[in-house]
């Protein structure tokens, strides 16, 4: 069965192993590629002997030298910007230029609890045999500092407080201490982290400011242009059609602007032209959303419709992108209805 959605390192193997081909640049100890293949890696270009890579992300170059640069260094990134603006796509393909692998990962809940970020216990083997490193589990962070090697934390603001903090030794002295075996692991070159963060969804959780000063902030926007834009969705959806297999003809250019601009609009709260305000909704509508509702119109003018992408099945899901509030729902009595 081919995966539905294979991690990054297996999907570009082949520019990865074009870029360590032809890196020469100096590299940071325990990274596969120099910063300056990463943002190549994650940005695109031609490399010297004609080989053409990709982009990734379609923004600010600025902006991923820093990150890029940051990781280079003793502070921790972190990603931030609304849901949508590719926040945990950019951080995978970071990891996978820099460690070669993306398979360390937090990811980040209401019910993360500190053994995800430090360890915890085989109890079979604790009860049997008493505390030992035999009986304990390491989490993706323990074997990110003994192995040297990049560590990824999906909505770190959606970890509670008290749990958030349990990573201030970590960033600062880079040791895990173990006090039930009265030792620690210290990290090796190569560890670092790169958290996502967002703080307009509902259920999150403030930093401490002790926390924020081990980390270097990089806000990802959203696309400054319509054209920027227009360009990622039309070349994520023509990447996805092909992944998920969808007998439909690729959407056309002017269906995608024709997407791009509502988004855009009532994000913007008026139209282009600025003569007619419109009201905002309260999501995001995001550059990811604008992805999945191309994708949601070629699926119903795939299966149930001839095929071409037309402006009605891109409305059937549009509605659910911006309508994202419950409707209050109606409570009867004896003969009064109240909003519950």
């Amino acid at each position: 069965m081919t995966a539905l959605r294979p991690h990054v390192e297996d999907l570009y193997a082949e520019e990865l192993a074009a870029l360590r081909a032809a890196d020469d640049r100096p590299k940071p100890p325990g990274w596969q590629l120099s910063p300056w293949a990463v943002v190549t890696y994650v940005l695109g270009g031609k490399l010297d002997n004609g080989f053409e890579v990709e982009p990734k992300y379609i923004g600010q170059r600025r902006l991923m030298e820093i990150a890029v640069a940051t990781l280079a260094t003793d502070r921790a990134l972190l990603l931030l910007g609304v849901p949508g603006t590719a926040k945990s796509w950019v951080s995978e393909h970071l990891a996978a230029a820099i460690s070669g692998h993306t398979n360390l990962l937090v990811q980040g809940t209401a019910g993360t609890a500190e053994d995800s970020l430090r360890y915890s216990w085989n109890y079979a083997r604790l009860l049997a045999e008493g505390p030992s490193l035999a009986a304990l589990v390491p989490s993706p962070l323990y074997r990110g500092m003994q192995d040297g090697q990049l560590v990824r934390i999906e909505e770190l603001t959606r970890i509670p407080s008290d749990v958030q903090d349990t990573l201030l030794t970590m960033l600062s002295e880079k040791v895990l201490p173990i006090p039930e075996l009265s030792t620690e692991i210290q990290a090796t070159q190569g560890f670092n982290i790169i958290a996502t963060a967002n703080d307009r969804d509902r259920g999150v959780n403030e930093l401490s400011s002790a926390l924020r000063r081990r980390f270097n902030a990089v806000v990802l926007p959203l696309p400054a242009s319509l054209d920027e834009e227009v360009r990622i969705v039309q070349t994520r959806v023509e990447k996805q059609g092909r992944t998920l297999q969808l007998p439909a003809e690729a959407p056309a250019l002017a269906q995608i602007q024709r997407l791009v601009t509502v988004f855009r609009e009532l994000r913007q709260g008026r139209t282009d032209n600025g003569k007619t305000k419109l009201k905002s909704p309260s999501g995001t509508l995001s550059t990811g959303e604008a992805i999945s509702v191309m994708n949601a119109g070629q699926a119903l003018a795939a299966y149930f419709g001839d095929g071409t992408l037309r402006a009605a099945d891109l409305a059937a899901g549009l509605t659910g992108a911006v309508i994202k509030d419950p409707a209050p729902t109606a409570w009867c009595g004896s003969n009064t209805s109240k909003p519950w």
